[in-house]
């Protein structure tokens, strides 16, 4: 099923970046000495403790949305909460500033849907899971916020994600990419309008040089406009997570959310799918759909 391999691509993807992810030097980023043809232990201190086919803690939590989803086969985002904090009581990886301030928010008993202010791209990334569980359009665009506004109920977050899944969603129902883009740019504010024109603007443009000069941090600034570049430059998941991952900054913010469009109607080969160290539950996970 498309819909499984795409899920599948977002996490090959963020294990990719580990290797370079949230490496921002430019001389370093020149000079590291992956091998970019496979999976590789992570350069950054941030990710210590972390080793070749783990994810970054976005990879993690995507994990823990689709271990939900597959007991549970519907979203609820209070449950998914209570789901989220027990796995976070235990949590060894990098623990980012919207989860610390999520976990706070929802122990001194506020809703999980008046979550902590993030702009970060990041959380448009983990909504593929999402896709196994929602009937309609509308409930993908409704499941995908709910769940995003747990840990980043920002405005312009919630437009990106918006945009994100609607773009999504009529990829699965057989539109063409630049027809969609085309489509859905008049619904969305001047600021999101103007990102989608720069990253198509620069899809013939050298993608290290066009990640730095948008952005390459993890805000939704600078990040949306880096993966429209990224989806209308690349024709496949493998050649943009190699430019992606070697242009660093958060790598796999953008990443995520491009290898799931890029895969939604692609045949290609993600075998490479198979060197991630949790890649056997990620298939039993989806098999249960």
């Amino acid at each position: 099923m498309k819909i499984k391999q795409a899920i599948m691509s977002t996490f090959l993807v963020d294990s990719y970046s580990l290797g370079s992810h949230w490496i921002y030097d430019e001389t370093q980023l020149k000079n590291l000495t992956l091998n970019w043809e496979t999976l590789n232990n992570p350069e950054a201190m941030w990710h210590e403790g972390k080793k070749k086919g783990d994810f970054t803690h976005y990879g993690d939590h995507t994990l823990w949305l689709l271990e939900f989803l597959s007991q549970s086969k519907v979203f609820d985002v209070a449950a998914y909460a209570t789901f989220w904090q027990e796995k976070m009581k235990d949590y060894t990886g990098y623990i980012d500033g919207s989860s610390r301030e999520t976990l706070e928010h929802l122990q001194s008993g506020k809703s999980p849907l008046s979550g902590v202010v993030s702009h970060d791209l990041s959380i448009c990334g983990r909504i593929a899971p999402l896709l196994l569980v929602s009937k309609n359009k509308e409930q993908f665009l409704s499941n995908a916020l709910s769940f995003s506004k747990l840990t980043h109920n920002d405005d312009t977050v919630a437009e990106a994600i918006d945009f994100f899944a609607s773009l999504i969603y009529a990829l699965i129902e057989g539109e063409s990419l630049n027809k969609i883009i085309e489509n859905l740019l008049p619904n969305y504010s001047p600021t999101l309008a103007g990102w989608i024109r720069d990253g198509l603007a620069s899809h013939n443009d050298d993608t290290f040089s066009t990640i730095r000069t948008f952005g390459p941090a993890c805000g939704v600034e600078g990040g949306f406009a880096g993966v429209i570049h990224l989806i209308t430059k690349y024709d496949t998941v493998k050649d943009m997570m190699k430019a992606n991952a070697q242009a660093g900054g958060d790598s796999s913010a953008r990443g995520m959310i491009a290898g799931l469009i890029l895969a939604i109607n692609s045949n290609e080969d993600i075998s490479l799918a198979k060197d991630i160290n949790a890649y056997q539950n990620i298939q039993d996970l989806l098999d249960t759909f």
